[in-house]
C-alpha cells in the first residue's frame, strides 16, 4: 500500500501499516468520547483536563501533540494561546476537539467539531468542514493532484461555501513515533502526489468575521474506511 520512493514518505523502523490503522480508530474513538464528555456550562480549560483523563483511560496518555479543546470564538485558532482559556461552552455554541495520542509506538490524529443547540451558522460550518474534507479527499483519489495543489482546492471548496480556509494547519505526514525525525514537511508543501495512509488531511475553516470555526482531520484514505 505504502510503497513509494521519495524520500519525504520515508517510514521508521517499526512503521506497520495495519497498526497505524489500529491507532486510527483508537483516536476516532477517543474524539467522539471526549465529544461526549463536553457540555454546556463548562469551562474550556477544564474541558482539556476532562480530555487528558480519557485519554489516559484508553491508554492514549502519550501524545505526539498537545490536547486541543476550543470553545465558541477560540475555535478560530487552535495551537498556540487560546483567545480566552477561560471561555465557558453555552447553549448554541460549537467547540473542537484536536488529539494526536500514540497507540504503542504509533502516531494517530483526529480531529472534529460538534455544536450544541440550534445555531445554524454553526452547525453549517460543522457540516461544511466534512464535505470539504471529503470532497478533497476525493479529488486526491481521482486525480494525480500535489499536496499543494489540495490545498488550492481546498481553499477554493471553503471560498465557495463562504468560509476563509485557515492554512496554518497545512496537513502533514503520520508515521511510527516519532515521524518528525523522519520527515516535517507539510502535506500543502509538497509538489507529488501524497501516499494513501503516510499523509493527514487537515481543514480548518472559518467565519470570515472570524466569530467561530471548525475543524476536520484524518489520513488520506480511501471511501472504504469512512462511513458516508
Amino acid at each position: 500500500m505504502n510503497e513509494t520512493n521519495h524520500p519525504l514518505e520515508a517510514v521508521g523502523a517499526h512503521y506497520d501499516a495495519a497498526q497505524m490503522l489500529v491507532a486510527r480508530e483508537h483516536t476516532r474513538l477517543a474524539v467522539n468520547a471526549i465529544a461526549a464528555a463536553i457540555e454546556p456550562g463548562m469551562v474550556e480549560a477544564d474541558a482539556i483536563e476532562t480530555a487528558k483523563d480519557i485519554l489516559a483511560e484508553m491508554g492514549l496518555l502519550r501524545g505526539w501533540h498537545d490536547v486541543y479543546v476550543r470553545f465558541g470564538k477560540n475555535t478560530v485558532q487552535i495551537a498556540g494561546t487560546p483567545i480566552d482559556p477561560n471561555l465557558t461552552l453555552g447553549e448554541d455554541d460549537i467547540f473542537l476537539v484536536d488529539i494526536g495520542p500514540c497507540w504503542n509506538q504509533w502516531e494517530g490524529d483526529g480531529g472534529d467539531t460538534f455544536v450544541t443547540g440550534s445555531n445554524a451558522d454553526m452547525a453549517r460550518c460543522a457540516a461544511d468542514v466534512k464535505t470539504i474534507f471529503h470532497e478533497v479527499r476525493r479529488h486526491w483519489l481521482s486525480t494525480g493532484a500535489s499536496g499543494k495543489e489540495l490545498y488550492d482546492f481546498a481553499q477554493a471548496s471553503a471560498e465557495q461555501r463562504g468560509w476563509e480556509l485557515n492554512f496554518d494547519l497545512p496537513g502533514h505526514r503520520i508515521a511510527d513515533f516519532p515521524h518528525k525525525a523522519i520527515v516535517n514537511v507539510p502535506l500543502s508543501g509538497i509538489d507529488f502526489h501524497p501516499s494513501q495512509q503516510l499523509w493527514v488531511l487537515e481543514i480548518h475553516i472559518r467565519d470570515k468575521d472570524r466569530r467561530f470555526g471548525a475543524f476536520f482531520e484524518d489520513m488520506l484514505l480511501d471511501d472504504s474506511y469512512f462511513q458516508l
